[in-house]
This record gives C-alpha cells, sequence and structure tokens, in this order.
C-alpha cells in the first residue's frame, strides 16, 4: 500500500496554494508494527510539512513589511539562515533590503526583516521545551528526550540546550522586581486598613542543600530553596545559591507578591533554626513569624537519647536520669514552655559536662549535648506552642522543605553522583527549575510570547483535514 501526504495551505484572504505532495510511503501489513506512522516516519512527514509551513508564512510576512512609509524596498540578497522549531530545522533565506536615503541617517544602508522576526533563531515553543526537560533532568538526558519524540536531530545537544537554559534564567532574573526587601517599605501601617480581607496565612519553609564546586572540587556551596503554601492557591517553589544572590530578601518579596501577598497578610516562615535562613525571615512582613521546625527539634533530642541509652549501659543510674530529662524536655517545648525548657537543658548540660564514667562517647555526648543548648537558646524567639497549633491543624514542622531539597536539589543536581557546579549555573538552573516544577514555566513563555496562549489544540478549535 502507498500513501501520499499532500498539503495545501490557504492564505487568510482565503487564497489557496497549490498542493504540494510531502511524503510518500509505502506500508506493508503483516503485523501489529507496521500499523500507521512509525516514529520515523512522523518525524519526516512533521518535518517536510513544517518547511513549507513556515516558508509560506514568511513570505507573507515579508511581503506585509517590505513597504516603508508606502514605498516598496529594493532587494540586495538574501543570506541563509536556520529557524530552529520543535518540528525539525527550517532553512531559510533572510532577504536584505536597500532603505530609502531619508531612512539612512547614521545607520546602515540595509535592513533584514526577519532579524525582527525570529531574532533568537529558536522557536519559543522549543525553547519552552527545551528549558522545561534541561531543568528537570540533565542536558544530556533532556537533548537525547527531544531528539528521540521530535525531528530536532541538528542542534539537541548538551551544550546548546545549557546555553539557550541558562538565556533563559537570565531573562527570568533581569525581570525580578525593583530592590524591595520587605512589604512594609514605601507603605503606611494606616493604609493596611484599606486593603482587601487576605486570603488566609501563606506558610514559607526554607532549607538548605549543598553541592559540589566546580572550581574548587573539595569544597562545597550552600543552595537556599524554598515552598510557600497558600491557604487558597497553588503552591510554589523558590531558590537561589546562598552569598551568590546578593539581594535574597527582595527575591523572596517578590516571590510573595507574585503569590497574592499582602502587607496585612499573615506570613509564617517555618525552617531549621540555621543563622542564614533566619535572617532572610527577619522584617519581610509586618504579620510575619518565624518558627522554628519541630521535626529538627526532635531529630536533635533523638540523636541525644541515642547517646544516653549507650551511657546506660556503663552508668545506669545517670543514664536513666538523663533519659527522663530529654522526654521533660521534649514535653515542654511542645506545649510551648520555652522558660522551663531552657532551664532543664542547661541543668541537663551541667549534669553531662561533670558526670565521670567510662563511656567511650561521653566526649561527643557532651558536646552534642552543648550544641542543643545553643540551639535552642538562638531559636528561644522562634519556639512556640507546637501541641495547640497542631491541635488547630496548622503546620508545625517543614517536613515539606525536606522533600522541596529532594525535589529541587537532590534529583536535579545529582548529590550522589558528586555533580560539579558553578554558583552562577547552580543559580541560573534555579530559577528555571523552580518554575518548570510548580508549573509556572509556562505561564512566563506565554507572558513573553502572547501567541502561545493561543494554541489551537487548547483554544478546542482543531484543524480539519480535506
Amino acid at each position: 500500500m502507498r500513501v501520499r501526504m499532500l498539503l495545501q495551505i490557504i492564505s487568510d484572504d482565503e487564497t489557496p496554494a497549490p498542493i504540494a505532495e510531502i511524503a510518500t510511503l509505502t506500508k506493508t501489513t503483516s503485523g501489529a508494527e507496521d500499523l500507521g506512522l512509525t516514529l520515523a516516519e512522523g518525524k519526516a512527514l512533521l518535518a517536510a510539512a513544517q518547511q513549507r509551513i513556515v516558508e509560506r508564512q514568511v513570505d507573507c510576512w515579508l511581503d506585509q513589511h517590505r513597504k516603508v512609509d508606502g514605498r516598496r524596498l529594493r532587494s540586495k540578497g538574501s543570506y541563509p539562515i536556520t529557524f530552529r522549531t520543535l518540528f525539525g530545522d527550517v532553512r531559510l533565506k533572510s532577504p536584505r533590503y536597500y532603505l530609502p536615503k531619508d531612512q539612512q541617517t547614521d545607520g546602515p544602508a540595509t535592513v533584514s526583516p526577519l532579524t525582527k522576526l525570529i531574532p533568537g533563531h529558536i522557536a519559543p515553543e522549543r525553547l519552552y521545551l527545551e528549558t522545561k526537560w534541561s531543568s528537570l533532568v540533565p542536558y544530556a538526558a533532556a537533548a537525547e528526550l527531544l531528539a528521540d519524540v521530535l525531528p530536532v536531530d541538528d542542534g539537541a545537544n548538551a551544550m546548546t540546550l545549557r546555553r539557550h537554559t541558562l538565556e533563559v534564567a537570565n531573562r527570568v532574573e533581569s525581570e525580578l522586581a525593583e530592590e524591595r526587601i520587605s512589604f512594609m517599605e514605601n507603605s503606611c501601617p494606616r493604609d493596611w486598613e484599606a486593603l482587601p480581607v487576605p486570603d488566609g496565612r501563606i506558610v514559607l519553609a526554607l532549607d538548605g542543600g549543598y553541592v559540589r564546586d566546580w572550581r574548587e572540587k573539595k569544597r562545597n556551596f550552600e543552595l537556599i530553596v524554598g515552598r510557600s503554601l497558600p491557604e487558597d492557591g497553588n503552591p510554589s517553589y523558590i531558590g537561589f545559591v546562598h552569598g551568590y544572590d546578593r539581594k535574597p530578601q527582595r527575591r523572596i518579596v517578590d516571590h510573595l507578591r507574585r503569590q497574592g501577598m499582602q502587607a496585612n497578610q499573615d506570613l509564617t516562615f517555618i525552617t531549621d533554626g540555621g543563622e542564614e535562613v533566619r535572617s532572610l525571615a527577619e522584617l519581610i512582613s509586618p504579620c510575619s513569624e518565624h518558627v522554628l521546625d519541630w521535626f529538627h527539634i526532635t531529630m536533635r533530642i533523638t540523636v541525644l537519647r541515642q547517646y544516653a541509652q549507650g551511657l546506660v549501659h556503663h552508668d545506669r543510674e545517670a543514664g536513666t536520669e538523663i533519659l527522663d530529662n530529654l522526654g521533660r524536655i521534649k514535653w515542654l517545648l511542645w506545649h510551648g514552655n520555652s522558660f522551663r525548657a531552657r532551664e532543664v537543658i542547661d541543668d541537663l548540660n551541667f549534669d553531662v559536662e561533670a558526670l565521670e564514667t567510662g563511656y567511650p562517647n561521653m566526649r561527643k555526648f557532651v558536646t552534642v549535648v552543648s550544641e542543643f543548648q545553643f540551639y535552642i537558646a538562638s531559636n528561644e524567639a522562634s519556639l512556640i506552642n507546637y501541641g495547640e497549633r497542631y491541635r488547630c491543624g496548622e503546620r508545625i514542622s517543614s517536613a515539606f522543605a525536606e522533600a522541596t531539597v529532594n525535589a529541587v536539589i537532590s534529583k536535579r543536581f545529582a548529590k550522589k553522583q558528586q555533580m560539579q557546579w558553578s554558583p552562577r549555573g547552580a543559580h541560573l538552573l534555579l530559577q528555571t527549575r523552580a518554575q518548570a516544577l510548580d508549573g509556572t514555566l509556562r505561564d512566563t513563555f506565554e507572558t513573553w510570547y502572547p501567541g502561545m496562549a493561543n494554541d489551537n489544540a487548547e483554544r478546542g478549535n482543531h484543524s480539519h483535514a480535506a
């Protein structure tokens, strides 16, 4: 069986172009694998159709833009360019036209209109898919994926995808809002009463992870990532490289504003209590609070209990007493009695330092207790009544931030494989990866290229074959 694929393009003025044959296929039917088009045949068909469609569109566009002040421009030859689309690389002729002499004031004598239509020589939708998949999987894997399912063999390589992705990330960075580190800037508390009633509390959990430095192989640098959860709205990711981003609070403010955050809206930061992430939560909003993550508190107490259980085998009485005190500390912290909890922690630290025993890990135990004492003291202002808030159904743990670290950092920056990154490359990739994960990358591209929102399939205006 022979199959002929024909294409006819009808212009906006209903003028049909000649019917062109774009493919001829010979099909046999001996098994299920012979039914329909194969992947290679589909690629060839799409590439041929794309070449004809783009050529026709470009010709129509050039006819409309060849005149200046009603005068038709004279041709000065052309040069070849390649327009990279989702369905193959389209070879085009980019014509050059002489400008009228009155238009040649201290400028070039010729103009190439196609440089205005396709300045980057790449279709926005292909750029979107390259950026999306490069943000989700390694560059080489993204290039292989696109080459497997689309006729984009030429130019689909890891370095090209990396360059395109970082260019998109740079554009996202350039659109970051003006320097503003707080919702209180240029705002008067009297104006907050005129604001509408906010939709509810926004919870933003921040945590950090480390990746290996590309230049200093034995050094790691920190990536801070977070996830915000509005009561009424979709969750959103944020990420940046600590130390590389000089205005991290401005980034957080811009992130919250895009989620509809108002100056009179309750905002809760949940962090692990580290100095870096704790400082980011300061003075962001007049209605914000910082909460020390309950998960990290219990994790430290669990480590202390393990040391105490080891001590029981060498000094049963002292080990049992320490275990009881650790239980009291956890109970007091859970019920928000931070003052009494600190007293018990101070007594515990004194007792452990004064204890004489043959326990081999005693020195480490003393160090861990001292670190726990300093940890609670440094974050005393962030301790709340966890039990009461838990019973009210509110968040007290940044466990979802731990999941965010795994989703944003571990699964792409490949900590286990010890991939190496530059701070700039990691920071820029975080911007596109955050949007790819929370589904806002497409919205960003539709803002830049409004025509992407007019997709025929999404609008339900499917094409009909005659």
